[in-house]
């Protein structure tokens, strides 16, 4: 299993930007699928993006243009490029591991992101 620490979320304007980063430890990194996902408040949990790794991505229509993911394998890290942001962004940014050979799935603990109108 990995073990996952967010960082990067706070409080920002409509229009302007932010760079989450998520930490894993525990496992081998780059044996798992990586991914960012959103809960706002009285809503489920949605995928934002993912990054395979062969770094294949994948983005929900409502960020695609605005996100970009990335991974550096060697700092153990995946990041999420938040640009041009709206207040329907606002959520809590969890970050996602799916080990691909073993299936477990990690969650860390999220990080808070508000974007004020």
């Amino acid at each position: 299993q990995v073990q996952l620490v967010e960082s990067g979320g706070g409080l920002v304007q409509a229009g302007g930007s932010l760079t989450l980063s998520c930490v894993g430890s525990g496992s081998i990194f780059s044996d798992n699928v990586m991914g960012w996902y959103r809960q706002a408040p009285g809503k489920q949990r949605e995928l934002v993006a993912h990054i395979t790794p062969g770094e294949n991505t994948n983005y929900a229509d409502s960020v695609k243009g605005r996100f970009t993911i990335s991974r550096d394998n060697a700092k153990k890290t995946v990041y999420l490029q938040m640009n041009s942001l709206k207040p329907e962004d606002t959520a809590v940014y969890y970050c996602n591991a799916l080990n691909v050979i073993s299936r477990i799935n990690s969650w860390g603990q999220g990080t808070q992101v508000t974007v004020s109108s």
